[in-house]
């Protein structure tokens, strides 16, 4: 006996709610970094946030917090009809440049290339009032940052 053949494009498409939220959300399993004792490495990975372990508590959270990543698909595919395959690719080589752009590791990047291809550079957000470097929780020995990103530690 065989077994049953699934079409491709229904196979794909078969992912439960669970293994969605997995992917998106981060799980407990799979949170912050173990050291050599069996303690989080609070150095590289900052402190734990029970937030962080939560499943989303309401059904539009998900989609939400995926809104950005949607749009931009929604726009690649409108820009892939109008202009063709070249434009979406040029665009998104574009982002990934402008992403790498950054300062050390251990000072705030604030993207302004990558605002700018975007459109966000005219526009004032949450994220423009209340998020402030200065309050970041990010904190931390230059010399052992910097050398941790270069894969030196």
């Amino acid at each position: 006996m065989c077994a049953p053949v699934i079409p491709l494009s229904f196979a794909k498409n078969t992912r439960g709610l669970r293994s969605q939220l997995k992917d998106s959300v981060p799980v407990t399993g799979m949170g912050p970094q173990v050291g050599a004792y069996g303690v989080q490495d609070t150095l590289r990975s900052g402190f734990s946030s029970v937030k962080n372990e939560l499943l989303p508590s309401h059904v539009l959270e998900l989609s939400e917090k995926n809104f950005q990543l949607n749009q931009d698909k929604m726009n690649f595919s409108t820009l892939r009809n109008i202009q063709g395959l070249h434009a979406p690719l040029k665009l998104q080589m574009e982002y990934r440049a402008a992403r790498q752009i950054q300062r050390l590791p251990f000072l705030q990047s604030s993207h302004l290339a990558l605002d700018t291809l975007k459109g966000n550079d005219e526009s004032i957000s949450f994220e423009d009032i209340l998020n402030d470097p200065a309050q970041s929780e990010m904190m931390g020995e230059p010399h052992i940052m910097v050398e941790y990103k270069l894969g030196m530690m």
